[in-house]
């Protein structure tokens, strides 16, 4: 449930289109659904503009698909995160009307069609093609909350070139999502070449020394680039809801 359906709601009740009792029955299940297991939060789009996601990851196919269908239930489109591709494939058994997308371990049940309500243009740009789950989540993650969303892959500073041939994208984007692991430097050096909002995301991807991304992590937060904002390690689809809310600003 979100503004834009319970707008519609009351809209239709107050034309007469629709009974009160129907409208209330409409409402029930604000602000939140109880399944015993889970507590779907009904409300959030309401609060916060973003509807809730799924984190699939501990999960079984049969939870996930509960939620789901009382989420689709009320007109919100579903996301579900960090489903592996086992999982993924019990998830379709149950739910068939999932579609995966095991670049990102992403599935998506579309029950409505998304308004692009976003100002500009989300660019996602990573430093190498590893970071690629990452960045897919959190593009699937602006997508689904009206963005355009422009990609911008395998331009990190060992060939600092690929970056500098794409400097015309860099600057059209209203808000940048930028994707680095290994020493996280990606950031920095975008920051020092655009004026626009910059989401930086640290990934695990690296040798030993990066220590899962910490080492990243650390370079992000102590960047010499100023208007960076960073997230925690792996987590596009924190990027993503942060690039929506600025977008739509």
């Amino acid at each position: 449930m979100d503004r834009r359906a319970l707008a519609e709601i009351l809209a239709r009740v107050r034309a007469g289109d629709v009974t009160i009792d129907v409208a209330l029955e409409a409402l029930r299940d604000l602000p939140f659904a109880d399944l015993a297991f889970a507590k779907p939060d009904l409300h959030r789009a309401l609060r916060t503009g973003q509807a809730e996601v799924i984190f699939g990851a501990g999960k079984t196919a049969v939870e996930i698909a509960a939620i789901a269908e009382r989420l689709a239930a009320h007109g919100q489109n579903v996301l579900v995160t960090r489903l592996d591709p086992a999982p993924a494939a019990d998830l379709l058994q149950v739910a068939p009307a999932f579609v995966y997308h095991p670049g990102a371990r992403v599935a998506v049940q579309q029950v409505r069609e998304v308004p692009i309500t976003g100002k500009g243009t989300i660019l996602v740009v990573t430093a190498g093609t590893s970071d690629g789950p990452v960045a897919e989540e959190a593009a699937w993650t602006a997508a689904l909350a009206g963005n355009t969303v422009e990609r911008l892959y395998d331009v990190g500073v060992a060939g600092i070139h690929r970056l500098l041939d794409r400097r015309d994208r860099l600057g059209a984007a209203r808000v940048l999502i930028v994707i680095a692991g290994m020493e996280g430097a990606l950031p920095s050096v975008v920051g020092g070449l655009v004026d626009k909002p910059i989401i930086a995301v640290p990934t695990s991807v690296g040798y030993g020394a990066s220590f899962g991304g910490v080492a990243a992590l650390l370079a992000m937060l102590n960047s010499c680039a100023a208007g960076l904002t960073v997230v925690n390690i792996d987590n596009g689809f924190g990027a993503g809801v942060a690039a929506s809310r600025i977008n739509h600003l």
